[in-house]
């Protein structure tokens, strides 16, 4: 294609929806081969990743995510998350981003041809509506091969495509490796001592339990 004839493309990542969608199909999601999957395909002009954040934790198993995130190619938007106490004494953490990625995706809409928005909260119908309305095409990924579907059925009929998380999951699935068989005693045979593995987040798998889903 010519350089002129690339479409300019914009991603926009509700982390909490795409975390929960993966997990509840089996896999997790490897943001390195998200962006490049999307930058293999069009010009990307930007990837943006939106979660909340407890301020009350000295430590969220979130951070090494955002702090990777930011590093190597996404913006991220991060903003407070509410904690409660539900009806049965489950401790809740609750932080919609729909308002921080709708005033994003407004503001980049004159600048791309194509959005692709993760997330199936049916309260962005209104959002990809507008954008339509200036010429933008706006595809939405979720999956509706989850009981129930993890897509508000409003949202999908009025996105100009639809893909389906499985569908993407062999292009933004963490590769696995097969581990290193150690030693009894802590040392691999013939070699020094085995280092002791710190247990971690990576950006493929960035929480220890799955929250819940912003109301």
């Amino acid at each position: 294609m010519q350089p002129d004839r690339i479409e300019r493309l914009a991603v926009f990542i509700d982390g909490a929806n795409l975390y929960a969608a993966s997990r509840t199909l089996g896999f997790d999601v490897d943001y390195k081969n998200l962006l490049a999957h999307f930058r293999q395909r069009a010009y990307l002009i930007r990837a943006y990743y939106y979660t909340a954040l407890l301020e009350t934790e000295e430590y969220s198993p979130l951070r090494p995510l955002v702090d990777w995130l930011g590093y190597n190619g996404y913006s991220v938007v991060t903003k407070p998350a509410k904690e409660y106490t539900d009806a049965n004494g489950r401790r809740r953490v609750k932080g919609s981003v729909d308002i921080e990625m709708a005033v994003d995706v407004f503001d980049l809409a004159p600048h791309v041809d194509h959005v692709v928005i993760f997330s199936g909260d049916g309260d962005l119908r209104r959002l990809v509506e507008a954008v339509q309305r200036r010429g933008v095409r706006v595809t939405v990924i979720s999956s509706i091969r989850t009981q129930p579907a993890m897509i508000a059925d409003e949202l999908r009929r009025q996105a100009d495509a639809f893909i389906d998380l499985t569908e993407l999951a062999e292009h933004i699935t963490r590769r696995q490796v097969e581990p290193r068989q150690r030693a009894v005693g802590g040392a691999p045979q013939g070699g020094a001592p085995a280092r002791a593995s710190v247990s971690r987040a990576t950006p493929a798998e960035p929480f220890r339990e799955a929250p819940d889903l912003p109301e």
